[in-house]
């Protein structure tokens, strides 16, 4: 069973204003949708391996109904409390069979997906750290090959995310596993924050502090 990173989000203030600072580093946005019934939008970068989204709460009622409280998106794209991680990060299966996830699970069955279709999300995580999810029906879409992936900065396939958060001691059973099977690694940061590393033509370090909660890395 293998999996890799397909996207990670970042929770946003609605409409995603903290997305423009990506813009001004000469990244080009692709498109953004939304999710009916889970109350979500987004603004979207991609990447040739990679996609980061920018995500929002739109409609807060859906965002908080039955369904979809589970998931704690609200908690996330609330920041009620600062200690909150924004983070969400998701894999995908590699290659063209289904794998189980290598953490405990829970179903998300959101209305926006076929019928008997689920997300996968990581049970006993805690919103000190990213929430994970897997979708075992995603694949790398050759949709994605529609949106823009060449940017103003020389970077390419996103090769590693490193996560920060403030209680490393505290990382959830899930968390380790993601960890130990090498989809991203964690380090004790004092504030969330998420470390993205990419193959560059030069080495280069984008720190977006204080706006986006990221630092962009690039290396030959």
């Amino acid at each position: 069973m293998t999996l890799e990173v397909d996207h990670a989000f970042v929770a946003c203030a609605p409409g995603a204003p903290e997305a423009d600072t990506l813009l001004q580093l000469g990244l080009v946005e692709g498109s953004g949708n939304t999710h009916p019934g889970q109350g979500t939008a987004n603004r979207r970068f991609f990447f040739e391996n990679f996609m980061l989204e920018m995500l929002w709460v739109a409609d807060r009622s859906e965002a908080m109904s039955a369904q979809t409280r589970r998931t704690r998106l609200w908690e996330r794209c609330s920041k009620q409390d600062t200690g909150i991680n924004p983070f969400g990060i998701v894999f995908r299966a590699v290659g063209d069979h289904d794998s189980a996830a290598p953490f405990a699970t829970w179903a998300y069955h959101p209305n926006y997906l076929p019928a008997g279709m689920a997300i996968q999300i990581a049970e006993g995580t805690t919103l000190q750290e990213p929430e994970l999810f897997y979708l075992p029906f995603l694949r790398q879409s050759g949709v994605r090959r529609a949106e823009p992936t060449s940017h103003a900065q020389p970077i390419g396939k996103m090769r590693q995310l490193r996560a920060g958060v403030p209680r490393l001691k505290e990382l959830s059973d899930a968390a380790r596993i993601a960890e130990n099977r090498g989809l991203l690694s964690y380090f004790e940061s004092e504030q969330p924050m998420l470390e993205i590393q990419f193959s560059s033509s030069s080495d280069l370090r984008l720190d977006l502090r204080p706006a986006l909660p990221l630092v962009l890395r690039g290396a030959a």
